[in-house]
């Protein structure tokens, strides 16, 4: 079982461009805004290990999910890579998905901070439906070729950066503008994007054989 670095970073830039550890952090800020530097600590601690979780989970069961419903990865590939490109066609756009963000209503459920690391945090902001699709889908196509050390390998180098991101929060937020914000969110998007539409070409061309090298070319 060698290592794909390609598939590795495809992995990494995928987690990073649909969980944008940049654009994420005011949020973190203003979910934690009172707390000491020990309850936000303990909230980036519980918010890493629940992504952590819940990608793994993904990427585990996902097969096994998919055939209980008798789905086959084409099948889930084409509405995962529709659904991370509304994501990501709402990022390009500036604003947040509704499928990623509680709505006003449910923010105005959080009452306290420590719930906050796992509810809106962990899920739906970092875990959200495209981040469950993108994971199904390269947890099956990793099992597919042999590639599960470079889809880990990708998958621990996210999440050691959004570790990292969360913990110095407070520092980082001293210097990040909406500017900069506003920016990385579309620069991302358009990654995502990429990545879309890549998932939704692998998956029609299965489906369409004969399309293949009309659609590559």
């Amino acid at each position: 079982m060698g290592i794909d670095l390609a598939f590795a970073t495809k992995v990494f830039a995928a987690l990073f461009a649909i969980m944008n550890p940049v654009a994420n952090i005011p949020v973190f800020l203003s979910f934690t805004e009172g707390a000491s530097d020990a309850e936000r600590r303990k909230v980036a601690s519980i918010a890493s290990f629940g992504v952590a979780i819940g990608c793994i989970v993904s990427a585990v069961a996902g097969g096994a999910i998919l055939r209980a419903f008798g789905l086959t990865v084409d099948d889930f590939r084409l509405a995962g890579g529709l659904l991370v490109l509304l994501i990501a066609i709402s990022m390009l756009n500036g604003a947040s998905s509704t499928q990623h963000s509680p709505t006003k209503a449910e923010h105005a459920d959080i009452a306290e901070i420590e719930n906050a690391a796992i509810y809106p945090l962990t899920i739906p902001l970092l875990v959200g439906p495209g981040t469950i699709a993108t994971m199904i889908v390269f947890g099956q196509s990793a099992l597919a070729h042999g590639q599960e050390l470079s889809l880990a390998i990708g998958l621990l180098a996210f999440l050691v950066l959004l570790t990292a991101a969360l913990f110095a929060a407070p520092m980082i937020g001293h210097y990040l503008s909406p500017r900069v914000t506003a920016i990385t969110k579309r620069l991302m998007g358009m990654i995502l994007a990429a990545i879309a539409v890549q998932m939704m070409i692998t998956s029609l061309q299965v489906f369409f054989p004969g399309a293949a090298g009309h659609v590559g070319g």
